[in-house]
């Protein structure tokens, strides 16, 4: 990778709660293209992860109704869904269902 490829890389760190922890780090940073958005960051983590794909998606590509996407604490549904943009440093959080008993 170039110093220039480099450049244009963001750092954003992805929190995963519950079941999803049984997929990806409950914690780690992930480095995108500068200009991605959540739903670009999501489809990288996809590919990386098996079964990240399905547990967050419906067949057709909509994120699953009981799945919360959460940038810097604010849910993505209130800030533009998938084509939120990231920044450098910005935080991820994945929140399947919580299943009690």
């Amino acid at each position: 990778m170039s110093s220039v490829d480099r450049e244009n890389r963001i750092q954003v760190k992805v929190r995963a709660f519950a079941m999803l922890r049984d997929i990806l780090p409950a914690e780690h940073d992930a480095e995108v293209p500068g200009g991605s958005t959540v739903g670009g960051l999501l489809d990288h983590l996809s590919a990386r992860y098996p079964g990240l794909g399905e547990a967050l998606f419906t067949p057709e590509g909509v994120v699953r109704d009981y799945v919360n996407i959460l940038k810097n604490g604010r849910n993505i549904h209130f800030s533009g869904g998938l084509a939120t943009p990231l920044d450098d440093g910005d935080t991820v959080a994945l929140f399947p269902p919580a299943a009690g008993g």
